[in-house]
């Protein structure tokens, strides 16, 4: 699986917190790469300095676009307890900055007893197969190719339609050729779909993240993913984006919110 997700966002230690990584090609929107895929690289090269397997809860802020070639991850230990180990890092390509990220990590596979209160659910949506194939003869971006999305018929806009008025995005999530999701595939998964704006009366264009949080709540369970984005609020040229990633017991597994740029260029 040469172009697998594993491959495309491995990192290699080299000593001094510091990790060789790469954008790999093919991981971009319009020769940009995605934000959530440039956050799961930082992701790996946090977990293997904390020597924690988990994001917890993830911060990146976004500081210019990744282009594919070869690059760096820097990583600072801020603490490491029985527990949690909370990390930095900057990922970048020669002396310019990409992302800057905070990240608290964690093993998720040990059970902590604790109460449960569910008030939510995953969102309804046809089976993938009558769900809209999000790939680049649907929309013309590299990226599109890399996962496998099935948008609900609702929220896809094909075929020239109109947009529903609803900013929201639903639909269903996984990696190609039955590699598994893992927590850091989930940092992925957040930022896989197209914008909510698009749903909604209002000019599309250029849609950049400015800063994305991702919260990991357990490890997936193999299968589909159900994903859900809405958002409220589009006020001086910004929007939010609220995630949910459900996996197939029907379990959240992650949530997100993303603070984006609304451009009309």
């Amino acid at each position: 699986m040469s172009g697998s997700f594993s491959v495309a966002t491995a990192v290699a230690p080299m000593g001094d917190g510091r990790f060789h990584a790469a954008v790999a090609e093919g991981w971009d929107i319009n020769g940009n790469a995605n934000g959530g895929y440039l956050l799961a690289v930082a992701g790996r090269a946090m977990a293997q300095a904390t020597g924690r397997p988990d994001p917890v809860t993830i911060t990146a802020h976004y500081l210019s676009p990744g282009k594919a070639g070869p690059a760096e991850v820097q990583t600072r230990l801020l603490k490491s307890g029985k527990r949690f180990a909370t990390a930095s890092a900057t990922y970048s390509a020669g002396d310019r900055v990409m992302i800057a990220a905070l990240g608290t990590f964690s093993d998720l596979s040990v059970a902590h007893d604790a109460p449960t209160l569910v008030t939510g659910e995953p969102p309804e949506l046809p089976p993938p197969d009558q769900c809209v194939v999000r790939n680049s003869a649907l929309v013309p971006v590299n990226f599109a190719d890399k996962l496998d999305l099935r948008l609900h018929p609702d929220d896809a806009l094909v075929d020239g339609g109109n947009p529903s008025g609803n900013a929201l995005v639903r639909g269903w999530f996984r990696l190609h050729d039955d590699e598994p999701v893992d927590t850091i595939a989930l940092l992925c998964a957040v930022d896989a779909f197209p914008p909510t704006a698009f749903n909604a009366h209002l000019p599309r264009g250029w849609t950049p993240t400015v800063e994305l949080t991702a919260h990991v709540r357990a490890r997936p369970a193999p299968g589909w993913l159900r994903c859900r984005f809405a958002t409220r609020f589009v006020t001086g040229g910004f929007l939010e984006e609220d995630g949910e990633v459900w996996d197939a017991t029907g379990r959240l597994v992650a949530q997100s919110r993303q603070l984006a740029l609304l451009s009309l260029a």
